[in-house]
């Protein structure tokens, strides 16, 4: 089986800053005489090299903006975001984006193996490696069965598992990850929680989860950044200090996990009610 691992999982709590966000904001110009709307506003945070770091707020807060200008898909008004120190322009090649619509994602004309190796294909890898790539990249998400399968003659779940796998078989140093899972059944959501967990233990990937899911954050994430009502900026960089290791069960049932999953709520209802008090205030 081939190597997709980019880098080893440290042992240790990483430093190093791999991924920088200063003073980013973003303003959608109005349409036929309405004022600019402001939807990103100073927003800051570093991501450090290995870390898991989920982003919650609530409906409508700018998450998708947010993560439009940190992949370079959406130019930002205002700041910088800097991967490994270089400023984001465009889409960086160190970086894969997993999206909630997997079926929109998937070409259903393509296998399995196929539809993961496109980027590989693109990057001119040969097609010898390519296919051992792809393979480990299957093995890991737990479809090493399905190379000749198409996505239409998988479930819900299964996609998103191949979406996954494409990500990850491009060997990103950071993997963005946008709800990819409001979509599916509590069950298979679960399941793919805790895959994404052991994806991030296993590569040593650097995981940026986007979610709406309260509970889904405080289990998956070493930190969780609760986003304020439009126009967004950090309400509060939580760390979230449960065990390494995590189960839906005991985990879930910790009185810590229950301390933690109450403090973000509070803080999402905080930002439904536009109490922001301490945040940044409005230009004049």
């Amino acid at each position: 089986m081939a190597d997709i691992s980019t880098h080893e999982k440290p042992t240790e709590a990483p430093s190093t800053t791999l991924l920088s966000v200063r003073d980013l904001g973003k303003t959608y110009p109005g349409s036929a005489g309405s004022d600019a709307v402001e939807a990103i506003r100073s927003i800051s945070f570093d991501v450090r090299a290995g870390e898991l770091v989920c982003i919650v707020g609530p409906s409508g807060c700018g998450k998708t903006t947010l993560l439009k200008c940190l992949s370079g898909l959406l130019a930002p008004t205002t700041g910088s975001v800097a991967l490994d120190g270089e400023t984001v322009l465009a889409p960086p090649r160190k970086m894969a984006v997993v999206f909630q619509e997997y079926g929109r994602s998937l070409y259903p004309w393509l296998s399995v193996r196929d539809n993961v190796g496109l980027p590989l294909k693109s990057r001119g890898m040969p097609r010898g490696e390519r296919d051992d790539v792809v393979r480990a990249a299957l093995e890991e998400v737990g479809l090493g069965q399905a190379l000749t399968t198409f996505p239409w003659q998988l479930s819900g779940g299964m996609q998103q598992r191949v979406a996954i796998a494409r990500a990850i078989a491009y060997q990103p140093e950071v993997l963005v990850m946008d709800e990819p899972f409001a979509a599916v059944d509590a069950q298979t959501r679960a399941d793919l929680e805790d895959l994404v967990r052991r994806v991030w233990q296993d590569l040593g990937v650097t995981v940026l989860f986007v979610t709406h899911d309260i509970d889904e954050s405080v289990y998956l994430g070493e930190r969780v950044l609760v986003l304020s009502s439009s126009p967004t900026v950090v309400q509060e960089d939580l760390v979230v200090d449960l065990p390494a290791e995590r189960d839906q069960i005991s985990t879930r049932a910790l009185p810590r996990f229950t301390e933690l999953r109450t403090h973000v709520h509070q803080q999402i209802q905080r930002a439904k009610r536009g109490d922001r008090t301490g945040l940044p205030a409005t230009p004049r």
